[in-house]
């Protein structure tokens, strides 16, 4: 089956039965390396990719859905060369160790600034509540993620 994706802003042709993984589209298909398999089951945030501004777990979001609407990885957040607010921040405040789930962390967090601007403390752990991280590098996560909030707010 023949599926019109629109990915990073650039529409695709993907021939895959239409129940494939979106995430097995966007790595094996597309070659967008920075969205990661980590569990494969939804539950711990490595795959998290933008469906028309929503985060999703691509690893459980079949293709048939994503037909149509716009999804956003990683590597579609920087425009131009320059690194989109969050992935600065995330430079900046050295948020990964291993960056294994970092991906995922900085898709969750952009869906999340989207909806709300200004989380709190509290939004901010909920919203990441999906996202596993073994490293210990919490605190520089959401303290990147307070930083990007602020110069996306004040430009």
């Amino acid at each position: 089956m023949s599926i019109s994706l629109t990915v990073n802003g650039k529409a695709h042709r993907v021939d895959a039965p239409d129940s494939t993984p979106l995430l097995y589209v966007l790595r094996n298909d597309l070659g967008l390396k920075g969205t990661r398999f980590g569990c494969g089951t939804g539950h711990c945030g490595a795959c998290h990719v933008l469906l028309d501004g929503h985060t999703v777990a691509a690893c459980d979001t079949p293709l048939w859905s994503a037909a149509g609407k716009a999804v956003t990885t990683v590597e579609g957040l920087a425009g131009n060369g320059v690194p989109h607010p969050l992935q600065q921040a995330f430079l900046d405040e050295q948020a990964a160790q291993c960056g294994y789930c970092v991906s995922g962390v900085i898709m969750t967090a952009a869906g999340l600034l989207s909806a709300n601007p200004s989380p709190s403390d509290e939004d901010l752990r909920c919203a990441l509540d999906r996202n596993l991280c073994r490293c210990g590098a919490h605190t520089r996560m959401l303290r990147a993620i307070k930083q990007a909030a602020e110069a996306m707010r004040h430009g």
